[in-house]
């Protein structure tokens, strides 16, 4: 399977870059994970700001799973499944620290909740790929996921 991330701006913590290249390499036996970093913007004005990631992120023209704070939320279970649905290749989207803008939201194929609690952009990287990673794990039967 193909999986495409994109997500706004750099990983500058070295301990979540780590970890990052960490699940990068357990996943590569299940999926064949591309990245592209979105340049974020250096503005004051929030909705300016989201407004230009937003164009960044439009240009890719790709259909796109959201990670979202308002999205559906799902069991590991459940989104192995959603996974697997997915077919040969899906695409999901990691806003900036700001999240992104409603064009950007409007446009998603679904908003996908990653936990009920806050994260850093960074942090929700780690997270997502460690999900990822179990998602495959449940598919396959590995024994990672109890």
């Amino acid at each position: 399977m193909k999986i495409h991330l994109i997500w706004v701006g750099k990983t500058k913590e070295l301990f979540i870059h780590e970890g990052l290249q960490k699940y990068l390499k357990l996943l590569k036996p299940y999926a064949d994970v591309a990245i592209t970093e979105i340049r974020e913007e250096k503005v004051k004005d929030v909705s300016r700001m989201l407004g230009k990631e937003g164009e960044r992120i439009q240009d890719l023209r790709t259909p796109y799973l959201l990670l979202d704070e308002k999205g559906e939320t799902f069991t590991s279970v459940e989104f192995a499944r959603l996974i697997e649905k997915q077919g040969a290749a899906a695409t999901f989207l990691l806003g900036g620290a700001y999240g992104v803008s409603e064009d950007v939201k409007a446009r998603a194929k679904k908003k996908i909740r990653l936990s009920a609690m806050t994260f850093t952009h960074e942090m929700s990287r780690l997270i997502f790929l460690e999900q990822l990673y179990r998602a495959f794990t449940i598919l396959q039967k590995r024994g990672y996921h109890h």
